[in-house]
C-alpha cells in the first residue's frame, strides 16, 4: 500500500502491483486480496494500489515500476453497478470504501486504471480480471449508455483478460512472464481472452464454425441430367478414362465412447466464430443469437474457443477454465490472510466488510442458470466445494484471532446458501452436457440433491467451542432444498435468526419462464416446512421474500397479479429492487434485443416484451409497495389505465384506497410525510422491517504503517444482528 511497507520488507521493487476500485480489505472474500496472497504463497512481491486517484498519474506510480506486470480490477462490483441505481442514479454511497464514502473510483474502472497504468510506465504488460473485466470479455449491451459496446479489451488497452476463477491461469501466466516469455505469445491458457488479427489460428490443424449467421443454409449439389447424353468428344473420353480410380474408404462403426473422444478432439481444436461487433452492434436479433451461442459455449467440459471480430482484430476467448478441486480450493482460502482492513484505513466504516466479516464461504458457482445473474457466466455453473477441515479451521480462526467476537458466525454460505458439494451423479455427463440450467425447467434428474454434506457440516461448525450461533445469510434455493425436508428441518431449527431470505422473484409463470426460476408453488412448497419446522421449535420465524420490478417479459397484469399475492398474503415488501440490466446476462439479451436467447434465435422467433420506459419502471415497482401512501398515485393512474379501476377503493378486495386518502396518513403538523404508512393503517398480518446501518466514522491514517499482517482488531456486530422482526397491528 505505501513506500513505506516496501521499506520495511525490504523491498527495492514489487514483481507486481495491483489496483484495486474497492478498499483493501485483507479477507478471501474479496478478489484483491486473494489473488495478492495466492501470489505471495508464489513467491512473488506484491503491491497493492487501492482507489487510486485516477485524475493524475501519479498516484500510480507511489510503488514503483513492476517487475512482470499490472493487475488490474475495478472490485468486487461492477463500477457502474457499484455507483449507479436501477433508475440510472448516482448513488450516495459506496459498501467498499472506508465510511461509505462515494466517488472513490471512475465510471468503468477497468478501462481507466488500465489506460492510467499504461501511462505510468508504458511498455509493462497490463492484465485485467476480475467481474467487470470479465462479463465485459466480448461485445456487450451496455445499460448506461444504452448502446452495445466493444470488448473491454478495446477500451482498456490491456494485454490480457482473466475471466472466471483464474487461480490457474493467473499463476501459469506468472511464472511464464518472470520466465522472460512475452505476453503477447501466450495464447494456450484456458479462461483467458486477448486481441489478434483478423483470422488468426494458432496452428493449421484448427478449424472455424462459422456462427455469423442465424439461418445458414446447406450444400446445394446440382441435379444430374437424366437425359444427358454421353460425352462425344474423344479427347475428353480419354481423359476421363485416364483418371484414377477413385480411393474406397472402409466404413468404420465406432462405439458411442469413440464418438465423443473424437468430437472432444475436434472440438479442442475448432473455434466459433460469433457474429462481428459491428453486426452485433446495429442488429438486436444478431446480437441475441451471438448471446445464446455465447452461453451454449460455458460448460468447461465441451466448450470451444470463441472469437469475434471487431474491426481488423479479433477478440479470442479461451474455453472456460476448469472448476478447482476441493485441495485447491482449500489451498486458496487457507492462506495467512490479515482478515481485516488495511490499518491506514483506522476504525472506518466499510460495510461491506462488516456485513461478511463473521462470515465463511464455502463454495463457489452457481447451477441455477437464472438469466438476470451473472454468476454463471463469471464463476461457472459446476460447485467448487471446500472440505469441512477447511472450512472448521476458518471458523477456530475467527474465534480465536477476532477481537470482541461473540460467538456468532453470520453465514456459511456463497452464491447459494445450499448447493455446497451438489454436482452431477456422472462426470461424464456432466462434461457433455449443454443445459443453461440444472434445475430449469425442472431438476435434472441427473442431479445430485443429497444435503447431508452440508447438514454435517452444519452440525460440527455449531459443535465447535466458543461458537454459540451458525447463522444462513446466503439465498437459499428453496426447490432444491424441499428434496431434502431432513436439511429444511436442520436448518430452521438451528440456523434462522428470525429471518430467512429466499428469492421467488414473481409469481407469475410467464416472467418466472424468462427468469429461469421455479413456480410459486415451490415457494408454497418451502412455506408449509418452514413453518411446520418452526411451529416444532417454538420459533416465530419468517421468511423474506426477495422480487424483481420490470423484468423481461413482466407485462402490467403480471405485476398487478403479483401486488394481489402480495396482499393476499400479508406482506409489506421494504426491499424490493428493479431490474437492472448487467453485461452478458440472458435478461439483458432480452431486454436489449426483444428476443428469447433461451431457444433459437430468428426473425420470426418469440418477442419479450420489457418495460423500459422511466414511467412503466415505476409502476412496476410502486406494485411491489403497494401498501406505500407515497405510491397510490402512480398505482390509480396505472389501474385505470390497464381497466382496473374496481381495485380502488376501502375494502379487502381493494388493492389500493381512493384519491384523498394520502392526507389521511400524512402527519398533522406539516412535517415530511414518512415513506410508508403508520403502523395503525397497515394493512392485516406480517411486516418485515430491515433496521438501517448506522455508518461509522473515519480514524486518522497512520503517517508509517508496518506490513500488513497483523489479525483483525476491534470486531463489531454482524450485520445480521441488526434485523429485527415485528408483526404489526391490523387495519382497525
Amino acid at each position: 500500500m505505501s513506500r513505506a511497507e516496501m521499506d520495511k520488507l525490504g523491498w527495492d521493487s514489487c514483481d507486481i502491483i495491483l489496483i484495486t476500485g474497492d478498499a483493501y480489505i485483507d479477507h478471501p472474500s474479496f478478489g484483491m486480496a486473494l489473488v495478492g496472497r495466492l501470489l505471495e504463497a508464489q513467491g512473488y512481491r506484491v503491491g497493492i494500489i487501492s482507489q487510486p486517484d485516477w485524475t493524475s498519474v501519479e498516484p500510480f506510480r507511489a510503488l514503483g515500476k513492476p517487475n512482470l506486470y499490472w493487475g488490474i480490477t475495478a472490485g468486487n462490483m461492477d463500477s457502474m453497478v457499484n455507483r449507479y441505481t436501477a433508475d440510472r442514479k448516482i448513488r450516495s454511497d459506496d459498501a467498499y470504501t472506508p465510511n461509505a464514502e462515494p466517488n472513490k473510483r471512475p465510471d468503468r474502472a477497468v478501462t481507466v486504471y488500465c489506460q492510467r497504468a499504461r501511462e505510468a510506465f508504458p511498455g509493462v504488460p497490463v492484465i485485467a480480471g476480475s467481474i467487470e473485466a470479465s462479463l465485459r470479455r466480448i461485445a456487450h449491451y451496455d445499460y448506461w449508455s444504452d448502446k452495445v459496446r466493444r470488448s473491454v479489451l478495446f477500451e482498456s488497452k490491456a494485454d490480457l483478460v482473466i475471466f472466471g476463477n483464474a487461480e490457474r491461469a493467473l499463476v501459469d501466466v506468472t511464472r511464464r512472464i518472470a520466465a522472460g516469455e512475452n505476453i503477447k505469445s501466450i495464447r494456450d491458457l484456458r479462461g483467458t481472452a486477448f486481441l489478434v488479427p483478423h483470422g488468426w489460428l494458432p496452428d493449421e490443424e484448427w478449424t472455424v464454425h462459422n456462427s455469423t449467421r442465424v439461418d445458414v443454409p446447406g450444400r446445394i449439389d446440382a441435379q444430374p441430367n437424366p437425359y444427358a447424353m454421353a460425352l462425344e468428344d474423344p479427347k475428353q473420353c480419354a481423359l476421363d478414362n485416364a483418371q484414377p480410380e477413385p480411393e474406397v474408404k472402409p466404413i468404420v462403426i465406432m462405439t458411442r465412447e469413440q464418438r465423443q473422444a473424437a468430437a472432444r478432439e475436434k472440438a479442442q481444436k475448432t473455434v466459433v466464430r460469433l457474429p462481428s461487433f459491428e453486426t452485433v452492434s446495429e442488429d438486436p436479433v444478431m446480437y441475441a443469437h451471438a448471446s445464446r451461442v455465447f452461453h451454449l459455449e460455458s460448460n468447461p467440459g465441451n466448450a470451444r474457443a470463441l472469437v469475434q471480430q471487431h474491426g481488423d482484430r479479433d477478440v479470442w476467448l479461451n474455453p472456460p477454465p476448469l472448476p478447482l478441486a476441493m485441495d485447491e480450493m482449500d489451498g486458496v482460502y487457507d492462506l495467512q490472510y490479515a482478515r481485516a482492513p488495511h490499518p491506514s484505513y483506522g476504525k472506518a466504516h466499510i460495510p461491506a466488510w462488516e456485513m461478511i466479516r463473521y462470515s465463511v464461504n464455502i463454495m463457489r458457482g452457481c447451477f441455477g442458470g437464472c438469466t438476470f445473474c451473472s454468476i454463471t457466466e463469471h464463476e461457472g455453473r459446476i460447485i467448487q466445494s471446500r472440505s469441512e477441515p477447511s472450512i472448521l479451521r476458518e471458523i477456530e480462526l475467527i474465534r480465536d484471532t477476532t477481537k470482541n467476537f461473540a460467538g456468532t458466525i453470520t453465514d456459511l454460505g456463497g452464491p447459494t446458501a445450499n448447493m455446497y458439494r451438489l454436482a452431477c451423479k456422472d462426470k461424464k455427463i456432466e462434461e457433455t452436457c449443454r443445459r443453461l440450467s440444472c434445475v430449469y425447467p425442472t431438476i435434472c434428474s441427473n442431479l445430485g440433491t443429497d444435503h447431508s454434506k452440508l447438514i454435517s457440516l452444519y452440525r460440527k461448525a455449531r459443535a465447535i467451542p466458543g461458537i454459540k450461533k451458525i447463522l444462513i445469510g446466503s439465498g437459499l434455493r428453496y426447490d432444491l432444498a424441499v428434496r431434502s425436508p431432513e436439511y429444511v428441518k436442520e436448518l430452521v431449527t438451528h440456523h434462522v435468526g428470525g429471518l430467512l431470505k429466499i428469492a421467488p422473484e414473481h409469481t407469475e409463470e410467464g416472467t418466472l419462464s424468462k427468469m429461469m426460476k421455479p413456480g410459486i408453488g415451490a415457494y408454497d412448497e418451502f412455506k408449509a416446512l418452514f413453518d411446520k419446522y418452526s411451529r416444532e421449535a417454538g420459533k416465530k420465524q419468517y421468511l423474506i421474500p426477495y422480487f424483481i420490478a420490470a423484468h423481461p417479459g413482466s407485462t402490467d397484469e403480471d405485476m398487478l397479479n403479483l401486488a394481489l399475492w402480495l396482499k393476499k398474503n400479508n406482506f409489506h415488501l421494504d426491499q424490493v429492487q428493479t431490474f437492472t440490466p448487467t453485461p452478458m446476462a440472458m435478461a439483458t439479451t432480452m431486454y436489449h434485443s426483444a428476443k428469447n436467447p433461451l431457444h433459437k434465435v430468428t426473425e420470426d422467433s418469440e418477442e419479450v416484451l420489457t418495460a423500459k420506459s422511466g414511467k412503466t419502471r415505476k409502476l412496476h415497482k410502486a406494485f411491489l409497495r403497494y401498501y406505500d401512501p407515497e405510491n397510490w398515485p402512480v398505482l390509480r393512474e396505472g389501474l385505470k389505465r390497464m381497466g382496473r379501476g374496481d381495485l380502488i377503493g376501502n375494502g379487502e378486495r381493494h388493492l389500493v384506497p381512493p384519491a384523498g386518502s394520502e392526507q389521511e396518513v400524512a402527519p398533522q403538523r406539516g412535517e415530511r410525510r414518512p415513506p410508508v404508512a403508520p403502523r395503525s393503517e397497515a394493512p392485516k398480518g406480517r411486516v418485515i422491517e430491515v433496521a438501517t446501518r448506522r455508518n461509522g466514522r473515519g480514524g486518522e491514517r497512520r503517517s508509517e504503517p508496518a506490513p500488513f499482517m497483523a489479525p483483525p482488531s476491534k470486531a463489531k456486530a454482524g450485520i445480521l444482528s441488526t434485523i429485527k422482526s415485528k408483526p404489526k397491528a391490523g387495519r382497525k
